[in-house]
């Protein structure tokens, strides 16, 4: 079962900003992550990468604390919200829910599911 500290450290990694680091330091060696349907992205080293090309290609990115977050036994639910500015200056939003699964104080399975028709749209921040 995972400890509910753990979760929290992970969530505020996150949230302050160190999304490759939250894997290095929270993912198994052998995660997954897969978006709604798609084919999963297996291996952390590949996770990180992949992380790491998205923070290149983009200007910042400021996620929201979860508007939910539900922890049972060793599955962990969690309602996310991204504003990502393009290196363009346009901010866009994902709302997303992520359902992971850990192993002892590691995630060795996340799927993201979001609605792909309004994910991505520019919002107007204050």
């Amino acid at each position: 079962m995972v400890d509910r500290s753990r979760v929290l450290e992970f969530v505020d990694s996150v949230v302050h900003g160190n999304h490759a680091d939250a894997i290095r330091n929270f993912y198994h060696p052998a995660a997954s992550m897969q978006e709604n349907m798609a084919a999963p992205r297996c291996g952390r080293d590949q996770l990180v990468a992949h992380e790491e090309a998205l923070l290149a290609r983009i200007q910042g990115i400021l996620t929201h604390p979860p508007r939910t977050l539900l922890i049972e036994q060793d599955t962990v639910v969690i309602e996310w919200v991204f504003d990502i500015t393009d290196r363009e200056g346009v901010v866009r939003r994902l709302q997303e829910v992520a359902v992971q699964r850990w192993e002892s104080d590691l995630i060795i399975e996340e799927r993201f599911i979001y609605d792909s028709a309004t994910a991505w749209q520019p919002v107007q921040t204050d």
